[in-house]
């Protein structure tokens, strides 16, 4: 339970820096992009495995970037249903799509499934050898 809360957090936080980072992006308070993290969570859990799914054909003709558009489509729909979370532009959704995106992944790679954050420390043991 602990790692979904933090992972929640982590796209909260990304949410919010997208919003100050893109003009087309508004969040009107902290309550506002925690309720569109939680609905982004649930639209992609849900409905972009069946979206990638139905559009396979046009996913592989445009080497995965259909992607993008359908990430902009889950964000879209977001701003749709939560009221203080908007989106405004189909370009201003995909480019903050693609930022939350990498933002949340690159946050939750040090997560664990306990929640607990975790950090490898590598040493060097000489030559090619690390430990």
């Amino acid at each position: 339970m602990r790692g979904i809360t933090l992972r929640w957090l982590t796209l909260t936080g990304a949410i919010l820096l997208a919003a100050y980072l893109f003009d087309g992006i508004r969040v009107s308070g902290f309550f506002s992009a925690v309720l569109a993290a939680g609905l982004l969570g649930i639209l992609n859990a849900f409905f972009r495995p069946i979206a990638l799914i139905l559009t396979l054909p046009i996913n592989i003709l445009s080497l995965g970037l259909f992607t993008f558009v359908i990430n902009a489509l889950m964000l879209k729909m977001a701003s749709g249903v939560i009221a203080g979370f908007d989106v405004y532009g189909f370009w201003t959704a995909v480019f903050g799509s693609l930022f939350i995106s990498i933002i949340s992944w690159a946050l939750n790679t040090f997560i664990s499934d306990k929640g607990r954050v975790d950090v490898i420390d590598l040493r060097h043991r000489g030559g090619n050898r690390w430990s």
